[in-house]
C-alpha cells in the first residue's frame, strides 16, 4: 500500500468537512483510504490518501484540490437545521451488522450487494407494508411495477447524468453481429477473466440501471397532458448506485430496494403532499418507538459546473428533507427523503396539466433496506422484541439458527 498527503489551497472545516469527506474516493478509483490531516485550529489542511499501487501524487493532488475548489469551498455555509427529533432514548447496539452475518441473517455478496434472510427480508416487506398504508390512506395512489432497466435518456432529459455521474451504472450488451458473439464466445473460453474485454465489443448503450424509482414515473409521463388536476404514483423497486469505497454494511449498498412516491400537480398540492407524507411517516416512527430526527438536507451533486450553487440552493429553498435513523452510538443513516422538484421535471419531460401548464412534482422515497437495518440495529432479530406494529406482521416469521454461515 501507498500513502500520499495531499496539501489543500486553503483549511477546510465546519460543514465543509462533510461535503469534503462524500467526494474523495469519487476523486480517482486509485484510493483506497483516506484521512483528513488537521492543522492548526483543527481546520483541515490536507488528505492522507492511500492507494494499492504508485500513482502521479502531483496529478492526484491537482484532482483534490479542484473538486474542492469549485465544489465544496463555494458552497453557503447553512447550519443544520432539524424539523423532528424523537423523544426516545432507545440506544442502538453495537456491532449489529458483524451479529447479522454470524446468524445467518445477511450475507454478503459482494461490494455493496447483501442479501437478506429471515427475520430480516420479513422486516422489510411489513415496513413497506407500513407505508402502503399511508399512501393508500392519504393519497389513494395508483401502484407500478416498473421494468428493472430505463432507458438512458430518462436520465439525460432529467440531467442526472450530469449532476450525479458519480452514481452511474450501465447496462450493456454485445454488438448484434454474428462475429462478435463467436470471438466473444471463444475469448470466455481461452480467459479465466473477461470483463476488460467486454465494453469494446458492446453496442451503444441505451438502457441504465435506475438510481431511484421516480424517473420510471417521470418517463411515464413524458409528453403527456394529465387527466386530473394532481395525480399521484407509487412503486417498489431495485435502486442501483455506485458507491465507490462508501458501501458498508446495510448503511450504504449499491443495489438496494426503494419504495418511492411522485406527486404530479400544483405547487400547492405538491408542497402539502410532500410535507403531510413527511408528518405520517414521523408517525410511523414514533409508533415503532425508533429514535431518530428529520433535518434538511441536500443531494450529493458532484463534478458539475453548477455543483456548489445546486447544494447551496437545495439546502436554502428547504426542498430536500432526510428523515434519520439511530443505527450505531452517534452514528444515523437517512431512511427517507422528502423533496420539492418545483417545475424541474415537469418543464424536461414535458408534462402538463388538464389546463396546459407545466406541473410541479415532489417525491417520496424510503430505502428499506435502511430502513429495515435501523429497526435490528435498535430492536435486535427476534422478531418478539419488536414493536408491536412490526411484530404483528411478521407473526409467522422463522428465527435464524444461532452461528450459522
Amino acid at each position: 500500500m501507498h500513502s500520499y498527503e495531499l496539501a489543500l489551497d486553503e483549511p477546510v472545516s465546519g460543514a465543509h468537512l462533510d461535503e469534503l469527506n462524500r467526494r474523495v474516493y469519487y476523486i480517482s478509483e486509485a484510493i483506497i483510504g483516506f484521512e483528513l490531516v488537521p492543522g492548526d485550529g483543527g481546520a483541515v489542511d490536507a488528505v492522507l490518501v492511500s492507494t494499492s499501487h504508485p500513482v502521479d501524487a502531483e496529478a492526484l493532488g491537482k484532482k483534490l484540490r479542484h473538486v474542492v475548489d469549485t465544489e465544496v469551498r463555494p458552497q453557503l455555509p447553512t447550519p443544520p437545521k432539524v424539523l423532528w427529533r424523537s423523544a426516545t432514548d432507545r440506544a442502538p447496539r453495537p456491532d449489529t451488522f458483524a451479529g447479522l452475518l454470524a446468524d445467518g441473517v445477511v450475507h454478503e455478496i459482494g461490494p455493496g450487494q447483501v442479501a437478506l434472510g429471515a427475520p430480516a427480508l420479513a422486516a422489510l416487506d411489513a415496513l413497506d407494508g407500513l407505508l402502503r398504508d399511508i399512501i393508500r390512506e392519504e393519497f389513494g395512489a395508483h401502484e407500478y411495477r416498473y421494468p428493472t432497466l430505463l432507458p438512458v435518456t430518462a436520465l439525460h432529459r432529467s440531467g442526472y447524468l450530469s449532476s450525479f455521474p458519480q452514481h452511474m451504472m450501465f447496462a450493456a450488451r454485445l454488438d448484434g453481429d454474428v462475429d462478435t458473439y463467436r470471438t466473444f464466445a471463444e475469448e470466455v473460453g481461452a480467459r479465466e477473466t473477461i470483463g476488460d474485454r467486454v465494453l469494446h465489443r458492446c453496442a451503444p448503450v441505451d438502457r441504465c440501471l435506475p438510481p431511484t424509482m421516480c424517473y420510471h414515473t417521470f418517463d411515464q409521463f413524458a409528453g403527456t397532458v394529465l387527466p386530473d388536476e394532481n395525480t399521484v404514483v407509487t412503486a417498489k423497486g431495485g435502486s442501483f448506485r455506485h458507491e465507490s469505497r462508501y458501501h458498508r454494511t446495510l448503511e450504504r449498498l449499491s443495489d438496494f430496494t426503494i419504495r418511492e412516491t411522485v406527486f404530479l400537480g400544483t405547487a400547492e398540492f405538491v408542497r402539502e403532499a410532500r410535507d403531510r407524507f413527511r408528518r405520517r411517516a414521523v408517525e410511523l416512527v414514533e409508533e415503532l418507538d425508533l429514535a431518530g430526527r428529520c433535518e434538511v438536507a441536500s443531494d450529493p451533486f458532484f463534478a458539475g459546473a453548477a455543483t456548489a450553487a445546486q447544494v447551496s440552493s437545495q439546502r436554502l429553498l428547504e426542498l430536500k428533507h432526510e428523515l434519520h435513523l439511530d443505527v450505531a452510538p452517534g452514528d444515523s443513516i437517512s431512511i427517507g427523503s422528502f423533496n420539492l422538484h418545483e417545475k424541474h421535471f415537469g418543464d424536461a419531460f414535458g408534462i402538463k396539466g388538464p389546463d396546459g401548464a407545466t406541473v410541479y412534482s415532489a417525491c417520496v422515497g424510503f430505502g428499506l433496506e435502511r430502513f429495515t437495518y435501523a429497526v435490528l440495529c435498535q430492536y435486535g432479530w427476534d422478531v418478539a422484541d419488536w414493536p408491536a406494529p412490526l411484530a404483528e406482521r411478521c407473526r409467522t416469521t422463522p428465527q435464524p439458527g444461532k452461528g450459522i454461515r
